[in-house]
């Protein structure tokens, strides 16, 4: 009874460890899969939209960086909306991280073109970006650096009230409010 019990255990084990290993080498092909459709992308080679869709969320944030580097960018914005709220947190800062930087290109180029009514929307859309990157990953250099080159770009103006027309006091209200300025320390 006792071997019996053992054998049958034995046989049990043997079972479940080779599942377990082949749901694992699945796995791993799967990754393996992805990160070849990445280095596609990113090498500048499309990917078909059917393997892009059974992907990983980073599948799709590769796909949108990749329309960002062709400047088709409603595709790009269409793709990173589907991957907003997936993933931990680390993810979902990298994906409004790009976000942003979609954004501030568009602007950039509007601004170039000195289209300020195009860039100004575009810039605050980037800000709103980033500042969301950072409330998700404080500590993300690279969305603090292009919030600041986007407030840069096109700063966000203060209203300046100035009850009194003294020069002193003028010119202390203005001073506070120049944008580019720091107004503290960090």
């Amino acid at each position: 009874m006792i071997r019996t019990i053992r054998h049958f255990t034995l046989w049990a084990a043997l079972a479940l460890s080779l599942a377990a290993f082949v749901y694992s080498a699945g796995t791993l092909y799967g990754i393996h899969h992805d990160n070849n459709l990445i280095r596609q992308l990113i090498s500048g080679k499309d990917v078909a939209v059917n393997k892009v869709i059974s992907g990983e969320p980073e599948l799709r944030l590769a796909r949108a960086f990749y329309f960002k580097q062709k400047h088709r960018y409603d595709e790009a914005l269409s793709t990173l909306s589907l991957v907003m709220d997936k993933g931990d947190r680390n993810f979902q800062a990298k994906a409004r991280y790009n976000l942003g930087n979609l954004y501030l290109e568009q602007a950039v180029q509007q601004a170039k073109t000195i289209n300020i009514n195009a860039a100004m929307p575009l810039a605050g859309l980037a800000k709103q970006a980033y500042r969301q990157a950072l409330a998700l990953d404080s500590g993300n250099w690279d969305a603090k650096y292009n919030l600041e080159v986007a407030m840069r770009l096109l700063p966000e103006m203060d209203r300046v009230d100035i009850p009194d027309d003294s020069p002193i006091n003028q010119k202390s209200q203005l001073w506070t409010t120049v944008p580019g300025f720091p107004r503290g320390l960090p």
